[in-house]
């Protein structure tokens, strides 16, 4: 049975799922008219989205998993994470990069480099409620992100849509069930008062603005 937001202790994770809700609509609000972009402008943001999903976004799944206490939230995790595997979603993102003719040049790995670097560290420190509010956020966002993703590569000339089509339909399930798994993480292992829980997305965001805007101007 699939979890909705409306199952969760809402004293626990309702303000996140607000906040990061807001975030993201945030995010999807700044991104630039398709119609009006260039088609390297086009190529370079499907390419450094490319750069950090495909070699990363398992890895950081792999963190969460890593670091959470509770059996019920790695159970959740696995099973986000054998989808990934067994049905090859890197490949699939990969077919999708190369149909729309932007397969990441050095230029676009360099462009996402620092801000890249910068989440693998916040998620090499091991902190499970933090990594979960963080991967809930991703996940959110790259639902919302796949129409316009998708009418990307329609004008690049590309027609392979798996990679789209699937994300932006099973992520809505995946986002709802790490916020499950995060309700029972802050039950079992509640952050210190002092802990920021919107670190790694504050880091995330700075990223993903790097994949919609390019590298700025030196």
């Amino acid at each position: 049975m699939t979890s909705t937001f409306s199952d969760l202790p809402s004293q626990l994770v309702v303000p996140i799922q607000e906040r990061l809700e807001s975030g993201t609509e945030d995010l999807i609000r700044s991104l630039p008219d398709a119609e009006t972009l260039s088609a390297e402008e086009r190529r370079g943001i499907i390419a450094r989205y490319s750069a950090v999903l495909e070699g990363n976004f398992i890895y950081w799944m792999t963190a969460a998993l890593l670091s959470v206490k509770s059996e019920e939230a790695r159970e959740i995790i696995i099973e986000n994470l054998t989808e990934e595997v067994r049905d090859s979603h890197p490949e699939m993102l990969r077919r999708f990069t190369i149909a729309a003719h932007a397969h990441p040049t050095e230029k676009d790995a360099m462009a996402v480099y620092r801000d890249l670097t910068r989440v693998r560290l916040f998620m090499g420190r091991m902190s499970g409620v933090q990594i979960l509010i963080t991967m809930g956020f991703f996940e959110g966002w790259i639902q919302k992100f796949m129409t316009y993703l998708g009418d990307l590569a329609g004008r690049q000339g590309s027609d392979e849509m798996e990679y789209t089509v699937v994300h932006g339909v099973c992520d809505i399930t995946h986002t709802a069930e790490l916020f499950r798994a995060l309700s029972i993480e802050m039950t079992m292992e509640p952050p210190d008062a002092d802990t920021d829980l919107f670190e790694g997305v504050d880091l995330l965001r700075g990223l993903l603005q790097v994949v919609i805007e390019g590298p700025a101007e030196a």
